[in-house]
């Protein structure tokens, strides 16, 4: 393990040391932090939703919240009562935030395609959305902005159901934020349930619940693990349970604002990962001090502390490329580009869930409302994933035709291909084809050398 070089809440790595390299390596390495314990004990919940349809789901609701319901999903009445309730303000911002993120991913819809070649053959893509689709509220953390998220894109394509699984309070409401979020973003459907037994409600279907093709939302252990022992009947998001910032700062930034960004992250527990990286090592003792400063009036000193104590670092390194390959090589959820010319510095970041561009540019803006969605690949997964958006609510059909021109041009090289590979029935599917093109071809010229 390289070297610490200081006692304050982030714990420092220089990359000049000879074993950096194998400490950040080591630090990349998140897969280990998946609760995978909880899938056996999940399992068992899923089974018996599915076995026991709405008789047990309703079980369920009672023994997590203490709630007996008499049905499961939000009357019209309740929903409107709930959206009333709310505070004018919050309905205002939670308008606004939807309608900035609905524009947004309006400009991001993907159009059906095809394309004609000569000789008679015809083929594209054809687009549709799926038709019903399930977001599903954790337990704890419920926000609206969450559900602003995960909806609207599904909204934006006409998906014509969405239904949103959220937990009820003791009382047997739904927050009035949450409806409210539900109403502006799109949903159809508002069902009392969460966590293990809302995923499987909306993977397997009861009475009272439609099966839905795909679930999306979440973040929590428990419906990250109902995720995944579902995920061979629908379509699920990845995981979705990491929580990660990658700051990286030059000598123009402002400490103040850093540790602010810092603390951020880390307010959300321990799961969260902050990362500072600079190549201006005043700049971090002075990021160091604030963190502690601000740690006394932000208000939860512990639940901060862990999460710092457990994956908060600072890099330091010898110059901004390197700390940009450093970034780069972490692939995190958030990347925050505090450096002069931050587009600039962005062409050289392949692997990032979302790039906060400048020093006016918090996380919390695309969190809330800037428009781009929040729901972003974490744990390294931003090498190869990219954020929730209208694609993951359309499927793809591919369509081919060939006319006789085109498989007798072709139809020489398919039938070798599939000599290649040993599939000789392949290969018998087009000469049989073959052989009637060539008998209408030869019927065709006898027809022709008679006439004459």
């Amino acid at each position: 393990m390289a070297s610490k070089t200081s006692t304050k809440l982030l714990r420092v790595l220089k990359t000049d040391d000879p074993d950096f390299d194998a400490a950040w390596q080591q630090f990349c390495q998140r897969s280990d932090e998946i609760a995978l314990d909880l899938d056996d004990e999940v399992r068992s919940s899923i089974q018996s939703i599915r076995e026991g349809g709405d008789v047990a789901l309703k079980a369920a609701v009672r023994a997590a919240s203490g709630f007996r319901p008499a049905r499961i999903e939000v009357t019209r009445e309740e929903w409107d009562e709930g959206c009333e309730a709310a505070d004018p303000a919050d309905r205002a911002a939670i308008g606004k935030a939807a309608m900035r993120i609905r524009e947004f991913h309006r400009k991001r819809v993907p159009s059906s395609w095809e394309m004609r070649e000569e000789g008679g053959a015809y083929m594209g893509h054809r687009l549709r959305p799926l038709a019903r689709v399930g977001i599903c509220v954790p337990t704890v953390g419920a926000s609206p902005s969450s559900v602003i998220m995960n909806v609207t894109p599904a909204s934006v394509v006409e998906v014509p159901q969405i239904v949103l699984s959220a937990p009820p309070r003791e009382d047997g409401t739904i927050a009035p934020e949450l409806l409210i979020a539900a109403r502006v973003a799109g949903v159809h459907r508002v069902f009392k349930m969460g966590g293990a037994m809302g995923i499987a409600a909306l993977a397997y279907g009861t009475a009272s619940v439609s099966r839905v093709d795909r679930i999306v939302g979440g973040g929590d252990d428990e419906i990250e693990a109902a995720k995944r022992v579902v995920a061979n009947v629908v379509g699920v998001t990845a995981q979705a349970g990491l929580r990660e910032v990658c700051i990286l700062a030059d000598k123009t930034a402002t400490p103040a604002w850093l540790a602010a960004d810092l603390l951020s992250q880390a307010e959300h527990g321990e799961p969260a990962h902050t990362v500072f990286i600079t190549h201006y090592k005043g700049i971090l003792t002075r990021v160091q001090d604030q963190l502690t400063r601000q740690l006394k009036a932000l208000g939860k000193t512990r639940i901060v502390k862990q999460a710092l104590s457990a994956r908060g670092i600072a890099v330091v390194t010898r110059n901004l490329e390197e700390s940009l390959a450093v970034a780069d090589r972490y692939a995190p959820e958030h990347l925050v580009l505090a450096v002069d010319a931050p587009e600039l510095a962005a062409k050289q970041i392949q692997n990032a869930g979302a790039i906060f561009l400048g020093h006016y540019t918090p996380v919390a803006v695309g969190d809330y409302l800037a428009g781009p969605n929040h729901v972003l690949p974490a744990g390294g997964t931003a090498r190869f994933g990219s954020p929730l958006g209208v694609e993951d609510f359309l499927k793809r059909t591919s369509f081919i035709k060939f006319e006789p021109p085109k498989l007798r041009e072709l139809g020489a090289d398919i039938m070798r291909l599939a000599q290649v590979e040993g599939l000789a029935g392949h290969g018998t599917s087009v000469e049989l084809r073959l052989q009637k093109i060539r008998r209408a071809r030869r019927e065709r010229e006898a027809a022709r050398e008679a006439e004459l």
